[in-house]
């Protein structure tokens, strides 16, 4: 369902991503790991387009998101890190934008939109405005928002971030239902290692641009000698404490900036 081979992305002579390769079978659940600056996230981008490859390739459900982003944008549905509602609409009314955009029938919109309402216990909160709901609230309406379409993909990044121990455990039961019943493939990221040590099937741990270790937990754990997932990770990525706002991507364009490239 994922598939990439060799992927890199440099930002003046910087790289962020050093030829990254793996695979992700159809309706398998993937975790993506690593520390604050080590390529996740500018993988994740070029996974999703929204930055495209300076080397290599990336196949989404056989789709080249570079040469057919608006196709590739179809397979997937994807759960951002950083909220993407638009305050100034209802619960109800960002359900709907999001189905009109994605061609989703109106029936089906409004079936879907109140099936997923429902899962996030938020329909009794749909005709209020975004703006007046909590931060575990919009989260939920984000993951619900993403299902909207019946993507094949879902991209997930930090989807349990700021909820409750509950929630969490609610969401990825539906995750995991979704999962079971429709063969959806999920691929996300967390820094709660007990999590994905539960919910993935396979792991990729990847540091400074690069993939150091793949398989199951219990795989990670035997290589590394460890008793949990955690330590498994402490041993590959190393102790040492990366800054929160440390992104090669970002840094690198700040540099580039100073040096008069780009606006």
């Amino acid at each position: 369902m994922i598939e990439v081979k060799n992927l890199v992305k440099r930002f003046g002579d910087i790289t962020a991503v050093d030829g990254v390769s793996f695979k992700v079978g159809g309706g398998e659940i993937f975790a993506f790991l690593g520390p604050n600056g080590a390529g996740k996230s500018t993988t994740i981008k070029m996974l999703t387009t929204l930055l495209s490859p300076t080397r290599g390739s990336v196949t989404l459900d056989g789709v080249d998101p570079v040469r057919d982003p608006e196709r590739a944008r179809r397979s997937f549905g994807i759960v951002f890190q950083d909220p993407s509602l638009d305050d100034d609409l209802t619960a109800w009314e960002n359900m709907q934008l999001h189905g009109v955009l994605y061609d989703v029938p109106a029936a089906e919109r409004n079936r879907r939109g109140q099936e997923l309402l429902w899962f996030v216990d938020l329909w009794e909160r749909r005709d209020d405005l975004v703006k007046r709901f909590s931060g575990g609230m919009k989260r939920r309406l984000e993951i619900a928002r993403g299902l909207l379409h019946h993507p094949k993909i879902i991209f997930l990044d930090e989807p349990t971030l700021g909820l409750d121990p509950q929630t969490r455990n609610r969401m990825w039961e539906y995750l995991r239902e979704l999962n079971r019943k429709e063969g959806t493939t999920l691929f996300f990221t967390t820094h709660y290692m007990e999590e994905a040590e539960r919910i993935a099937q396979r792991i990729a741990v990847i540091d400074h641009g690069k993939i150091i270790a793949l398989g199951s937990a219990a795989q990670l754990k035997r290589q590394t000698k460890t008793a949990s997932l955690e330590d498994a990770f402490l041993s590959l990525t190393g102790h040492s404490i990366r800054e929160e706002s440390a992104d090669p991507a970002l840094d690198a364009m700040r540099a580039m900036r100073r040096r008069g490239f780009g606006h």
